[in-house]
């Protein structure tokens, strides 16, 4: 290593950007350790030690001193709905991160309070009762005293979904209202539904009914996408892989992400892919597809990837562990060779949701038939999830030249999936270390935002800590992963499923330039605190888009979220967890003080009107005092 290697493009003139005084973990195995680095015209210009790289500072270069701080490269959610998420996150009240019922329930009835009719207050995924100290869901009662007057609905993962008396109202739902296919609407000793909506598998009542909600407007969509991109951004994330999604078509909901694409607004890089929306008629939407564009389309920060993840509904499963595995259809291979087999004719790669090794095994059966007629082994196709694969369908993927996408959804239903299956069976689901040692092609992602949270560090911890969000521990030791090899899977790694390998997720001259500095070491902290990790900054393209204390001014300012009731100006997004009082902000107490609280709902006598005593001035360590200072002394 005789000194840093300059990119073709930077070797004409100084940097825009050095980062010096830092630990760099480049993810190149030519170097895989640097203090500094420079960028410019968008890729990594040079990397190496400080005194290499601020040397090649010019008069207009800007050198900021990172502080020992752990830099990596950006982060890529392989796998996640970013498009969909952006349209609809300034409607959504995010309960991901919050560890106490009691203060998500606080957020809720503060929401509803600031609400217009007819908007609702959506919780839409992303957190599970094992988070919250008091393992359990909310109530309806509970709702509907938080909320009586205004919609609420509230989704966990895709099993179930609780909407309050206005949201019944609202969506239309009463006695007369006939059970759907697959799925159950709860109903009283009257026949009245009481607002709980059960997927027994088919999840598809639950995603109805929340379209039937209302809609943000195009200017307020857009401002949406812009606050959804600087969040993943505050979080590390600089590229996904969006999956599509019920309910997400193409192109008629793809405006607004293109909008921002032509007019260089995107923060984050998308690879997209595309998917069917109707049963019977996957074909013809590929066949329609396939004259508009073709995989690749597009530029290094917006193009199109391929098909799925949906590429035939007779061949979709549910990933619902409280529900026993379904059985597909025997169409199943019928109506996807119809689909493949136009892909690989045509040199599109997909992606393919399956949750289960059945459903595995039955699609490997057609590739295999396909592949005879029309190699795939280098279309770069891969399957999304695979949490119960064999090894013998691993051989299989391997010898077609597929991948396998992983998501931490088992960091959400671990405890559900050992319910049933028991934990012998969830010690390898997924097998993500059997897939590394046999040499496939992996990534990681989140599946967020309604199946999971898009907080990519908790993928990250779960693989390395082999635990769910709730802290059971769902794998052996000799089966997690190092924090390095975790780390790969979102950043080198997760390049190939856009086909960027070796231009992304990687700091080396020539490569994207795109990075995170972390507000604490990812490779020293103590393994708990891997889920509270963010960027202080983060930089794509050679240009910072988000920054924090000290790196603040280096980010352009975003607009206020849109409308002026979003949860997202009250909230924001993902709630780190706080461990002491001292440094909090009032409205951070108020929820501390929920929290705190032992009682399943208000008490009847006195009420604990949090708000009120959080205003006061009380000493938050007395807050579990005999007495209390909650508000409350009656001893309930």
């Amino acid at each position: 290593m005789a000194g840093p290697v300059l990119a073709q493009s930077g070797s004409g003139g100084a940097p825009e950007l050095i980062l010096r005084n830092g630990r760099i973990t480049t993810m190149d195995p030519a170097r895989p350790d640097a203090t500094a680095i420079a960028l410019r015209d968008g890729v990594v210009m040079a990397v190496g030690t400080d005194a290499e790289i601020v040397k090649l500072a010019g008069a207009l270069t800007r050198v900021v001193d990172v502080e020992k701080r752990r830099v990596i490269p950006g982060l890529t959610d392989s796998h996640m709905h970013i498009i969909r998420g952006g349209l609809n996150y300034n409607m959504e009240l995010r309960w991901d991160g919050v560890r106490s019922l009691g203060a998500a329930l606080l957020m809720l009835k503060e929401q509803a309070a600031r609400t217009p009719a007819p908007q609702w207050v959506r919780v839409v995924g992303g957190w599970n009762e094992f988070q919250f100290d008091e393992k359990r869901m909310p109530t309806l009662a509970e709702l509907n005293a938080a909320a009586p007057d205004t919609p609420v609905f509230v989704l966990n993962l895709y099993n179930q979904a609780f909407l309050n008396r206005a949201a019944l109202r609202a969506v239309g739902y009463t006695k007369d209202t006939p059970q759907p296919a697959g799925a159950i609407i709860e109903r009283d000793a009257r026949g009245e539904p009481t607002g709980l909506l059960l997927a027994e598998p088919n999840a598809f009542i639950l995603y109805n009914t929340l379209n039937l909600g209302p809609k943000l407007d195009p200017e307020q969509q857009l401002n949406s996408t812009l606050h959804f991109m600087r969040e993943e951004n505050r979080l590390g994330v600089t590229s996904v892989g969006d999956a599509g999604g019920g309910f997400q078509n193409y192109p008629d909901d793809y405006g607004i992400i293109d909008k921002l694409a032509k007019e260089g607004r995107l923060t984050v890089r998308i690879a997209y892919n595309l998917f069917p929306q109707k049963a019977k008629q996957e074909l013809a939407d590929f066949q329609r597809w396939a004259r508009m564009g073709k995989p690749g389309d597009g530029t290094d920060f917006y193009k199109l990837n391929g098909a799925g993840e949906m590429l035939a509904f007779s061949a979709a499963d549910f990933e619902d562990f409280l529900q026993p595995r379904p059985d597909m259809p025997a169409a199943m291979e019928n109506d996807l060779e119809g689909v493949v087999r136009f892909l690989a004719g045509n040199g599109w790669p997909w992606r393919m949701h399956a949750t289960y090794n059945e459903t595995v095994s039955r699609s490997l059966d057609v590739f295999e038939k396909v592949h005879r007629d029309h190699p795939i082994d280098k279309l770069g196709w891969f399957f999304d999830h695979c949490e119960t694969v064999t090894p013998q369908n691993l051989e299989r993927i391997k010898k077609l030249g597929g991948g396998i996408a992983v998501q931490n959804r088992m960091s959400m239903q671990g405890e559900y999936f050992i319910r049933r299956y028991g934990l012998k069976a969830t010690a390898e689901t997924p097998p993500v270390k059997r897939m590394l040692e046999m040499g496939l092609p992996v990534s990681l992602g989140t599946d967020a935002t309604r199946v999971n949270s898009y907080n990519p560090w908790q993928a990250l911890y779960w693989l390395v800590s082999g635990r769910t969000i709730g802290g059971t521990v769902l794998y052996p030791e000799e089966r997690r992963l190092d924090r390095i090899a975790a780390l790969r899977l979102m950043t080198a790694d997760g390049a190939w499923f856009s086909r960027e390998t070796g231009r992304k997720g990687v700091l080396k001259a020539g490569a994207f330039g795109d990075l995170a500095v972390l507000d604490r070491d990812f490779l020293s902290v103590p393994e708990d605190q891997i889920q509270d990790i963010t960027s202080v900054l983060t930089v794509v393209a050679g240009k910072p888009v988000h920054g924090s204390g000290a790196y603040a001014s280096l980010a352009p300012a975003l607009p206020p979220a849109m409308p002026d009731w979003s949860p997202v100006r009250s909230y924001g997004g993902y709630q780190a967890r706080k461990s002491t009082s001292s440094s909090m902000s009032d409205a951070e107490r108020r929820y501390q003080y929920a929290a705190m609280c032992g009682c399943a709902s208000q008490c009847g006598v006195h009420g604990h009107d949090h708000t009120a005593v959080a205003s006061a001035a009380r000493d938050a360590s007395a807050a579990q005092a005999f007495w209390g200072s909650l508000g409350c002394s009656c001893y309930v």
